[in-house]
């Protein structure tokens, strides 16, 4: 790990939060705004279009923000050249689930806290606002201090963490090519269904695997292993295992816990994109 990156555990000293903040109306405006957009969905659907979301899921899902946000940028768990780093992070941004230095600064503080009042989606809070409640309230962009190496050494992560309309901005590239495909209704699909259902798939690992599933090993949070949010987060769901050891790269354990992005991973390390993968120090009894 890099000077200035170290484990936030050891070094922040963070307040509990308010107990009434204030509600962020802009972004509770558009989280709502992009939910009605579903409305039109069954009127512009195809299988074709169907797919093509699904196929545009796996993507940023595996390569964006499992591989690029989360095991890359936050945890360090591999190598990549500059390039491949940033086109991982690019796929991240499309997700639309905030840039990349706020994510990882605030995920960061999630490990250092979870679960307690510290912890941004504290799961003690309930469901709900560990789900996306947290989301109407906290201000991602006071958590980027937490990823000082994106802040001072890339202008390309300062660049889309100036402001969210920029990272909006991303949306419309791919929006085009969509529209070239097959008009509105691969818009409707590849973009509104894509990024409201990716939104939730996400926020199932802040709330559903610290309420169901098993527990490979015995630490201090509620960490568990959800198998269904595995498959739909391509094994990001498979929580508890990640919180005990969150540097490995491999976030299955057993035979059965299948983690499509630590697949991709192998691959890419196989071809030699990849390199210092981490691995599980152990394995579960």
């Amino acid at each position: 790990m890099q000077a200035g990156d170290q484990d936030p555990s050891a070094t922040v000293s963070l307040p509990a939060p308010e107990k009434k903040p204030s509600l962020k109306w802009a972004f509770a405006l558009f989280f709502i705004g992009m939910h009605l957009c579903l409305l039109f969905a069954p009127w512009f659907f195809s299988w074709g279009a169907l797919f093509t979301a699904i196929a545009i899921n796996a993507v940023l899902g595996t390569i964006g923000l499992s591989l690029g946000y989360h095991r890359l940028l936050t945890h360090e768990s591999f190598k990549v050249p500059k390039w491949l780093e940033y086109a991982m992070a690019t796929c991240g941004i499309l997700a639309l689930q905030g840039a990349p230095t706020s994510w990882v600064g605030m995920h960061r503080i999630h490990h250092a806290f979870s679960d307690t009042e510290k912890d941004p989606h504290n799961s003690k809070r309930g469901f709900w606002w560990s789900h996306v409640g947290w989301a109407f309230y906290l201000t991602q962009n006071a958590y980027r201090r937490y990823a000082p190496r994106f802040m001072r050494e890339a202008k390309f992560y300062r660049f889309f963490d100036s402001s969210f309309l920029l990272q909006l901005a991303l949306q419309v590239p791919l929006g085009l090519v969509l529209f070239a495909i097959g008009g509105w209704t691969y818009v409707v699909w590849g973009i509104f269904v894509r990024i409201v259902v990716m939104w939730h798939c996400t926020f199932l690992v802040n709330s559903a695997t610290h309420k169901w599933g098993y527990r490979n090993y015995e630490i201090k949070d509620a960490s568990r292993n959800t198998w269904w949010v595995a498959l739909l987060t391509y094994g990001e769901g498979w929580h508890n295992n990640h919180h005990a050891q969150p540097k490995a790269a491999k976030f299955g354990r057993r035979f059965w816990e299948i983690d499509v992005s630590w697949y991709v991973l192998k691959f890419l390390k196989l071809v030699r994109l990849a390199k210092d993968v981490r691995l599980p120090p152990r394995e579960p009894a």
